[in-house]
């Protein structure tokens, strides 16, 4: 029979049968509200807000009930609704499904914890009735609840509370309070050591998740432990990871389970996602409100370690400057292309000032193709008025040497550059050392008072602070900015780079040389 009723059917059917349909229609919108977290939010509360990357946590959610794998985590920034989803509306609709299951709740502290129990007590409360699930009379403790259908709910901060409770569902709602917390070792080790020695002992063997959520403090802190530990779901461990950063960096991170291209912001509760300005206004405005570190570790989810590296982050705030006046005496702009497995492309913009100094002024970095880069190198050159663009030919001299003149001129016939406007020469330059013998003369300008930043540089900052000899990968803002500095400052080079070999034959195009110099110029220190 349709549940569906019409005026015809209202007066020709008795009472009672109207009323079964009526109920029948009831019962099958409150199981259609079941098929995730987030559509049981938006049935039954009108306030609620969905975004595209609350869908991914809810389906992520699914895929845990589902049993496609047994422990979830979540990583976004602060303030993007991931707790209310996964911690309140999740545990409620587990329930719903699952009203014998016992649910943990956990928190830094008991009175985050407390607030999430609150939250589900009252949707139990106040919708429980639609699912036969209620709270069982004299149940109604905000910490400890036990419902109907013989589950119940136990909120309490990390490291205590759990003894003596069974526990089906076990939600892990910011494990560390702050970074002072996360940095030290000993109250890391405490989170720690609750997880194996309290939270996975009440885990029980017929039925267990887990899903944990924060913001990211500390390589070592509770999700990077896991990791460490138990390895991701695509490489054979156990966790499932949905990683959403504020600003997508699928070259970086991976995949991005929005499908955002590098550079695209991250939905956000209070603004409608179709608002891109307005969305990317916003993270800008967190970026620069944080430091570099809070900014990649808590938005980017992408905690850097502050030990081991070439440069502090203290120096490198000491050494931002956007008061000194100085003039320039050589502009240039640096490349070095994406290649070799990394797809960022470093281009760094600055001069030489009469203070005998290198001033960095841009950073122009992205993920991009030879297309893409080259164009960046050729419009930052035009709008600061560059002498010269250092580029870096291990991986193809001749190609980035083509792209560059390539750009230009499209550049020039697209009207973006005037017609007349000269090229600046190119200087390719080739690494001979490795990459921390080619960055640790550079990290010594820096401390003798050589090198200076013309403001904040955030990303460039972090790659320094950041990047050890042991890591893998190669970033391209620091590479970029060893060259120009070498080139800026031949005296300090020391054979890090060589530069090319003059051509055997004439390069064809303008060139801020007179006649018909090569576009490759003259060579650096010589």
């Amino acid at each position: 029979m349709s549940a569906a009723l019409t005026a015809e059917d209202l007066v020709h059917h008795d009472d009672a049968e109207v009323y079964q349909r009526l109920a029948a229609a009831k019962e099958a919108l409150a199981r259609d509200l079941l098929r995730d977290p987030i559509t049981l939010a938006l049935g039954l509360d009108r306030g609620y807000r969905m975004r595209p990357h609350l869908r991914v946590i809810a389906d992520a959610l699914v895929g845990l009930e589902r049993g496609d794998y047994d422990r979830l985590m979540v990583w976004t920034p602060s303030q993007v609704g991931k707790s209310s989803l996964a911690a309140e509306w999740f545990p409620f609709w587990w329930l719903c499904l699952h009203g014998e299951d016992r649910v943990a709740v956990t928190s830094y502290s008991d009175d985050l914890a407390m607030r999430r129990g609150k939250a589900i007590r009252r949707y139990i409360g106040e919708y429980g009735a639609e699912y036969d699930l209620g709270l069982l009379a004299g149940s109604a403790a905000a910490q400890d609840y036990d419902t109907t259908k013989g589950g119940g709910v136990r909120s309490v901060s990390i490291g205590s509370g759990l003894t003596g409770f069974d526990v089906n569902v076990l939600v892990v709602d910011d494990p560390h309070k702050d970074r002072g917390e996360a940095e030290s070792p000993r109250l890391r080790e405490h989170v720690h050591d609750w997880w194996s020695s309290a939270a996975l002992k009440r885990l029980q063997a017929d039925r267990n998740a887990v899903v944990a959520m924060q913001t990211r403090w500390h390589p070592d802190d509770f999700c990077g432990r896991r990791l460490a530990e138990e390895g991701r779901l695509e490489e054979g461990g156990r966790w499932k990871v949905v990683h959403l950063p504020a600003i997508a960096n699928p070259s970086k991170f991976g995949p991005d389970p929005l499908g955002r291209v590098d550079g695209e912001p991250l939905t956000h509760p209070k603004i409608p996602t179709r608002q891109r300005k307005k969305l990317l206004a916003w993270w800008a405005d967190v970026k620069k409100t944080s430091t570099v570190r809070d900014w990649h570790a808590m938005a980017q989810g992408d905690p850097q370690p502050s030990e081991g590296a070439l440069v502090s982050r203290d120096l490198l705030r000491l050494i931002r400057d956007g008061a000194t006046k100085v003039e320039a005496q050589k502009i240039a702009v640096a490349i070095d292309p994406s290649g070799g497995g990394r797809d960022t492309a470093g281009v760094i913009g600055g001069f030489l000032g009469e203070d005998k100094r290198v001033w960095v002024t841009h950073d122009r970095s992205a993920a991009m193709s030879s297309a893409d880069w080259s164009r960046a190198a050729c419009m930052l050159a035009y709008e600061t008025n560059a002498a010269i663009i250092y580029v870096e030919w291990n991986f193809g001299r001749d190609m980035a040497v083509l792209a560059l003149e390539t750009s230009w001129e499209t550049l020039q016939r697209e009207g973006a550059i005037p017609p007349g406007h000269l090229m600046p020469m190119i200087d390719p330059v080739r690494a001979k050392q490795g990459k921390l013998l080619r960055a640790e003369p550079v990290a010594q300008q820096m401390v003798q008072d050589r090198v200076r930043l013309r403001g904040a540089f955030p990303d460039l900052e972090n790659e320094w602070a950041t990047w050890q000899s042991t890591d893998p990968d190669s970033p391209g803002r620091i590479d970029a900015s060893c060259i120009l500095v070498y080139g800026l400052i031949p005296e300090a080079n020391k054979g890090a780079i060589v530069h090319a070999p003059l051509p055997t034959a004439p390069q064809s195009g303008p060139s801020r040389q007179s006649g018909a110099a090569s576009l490759y110029g003259r060579r650096i220190g010589k």
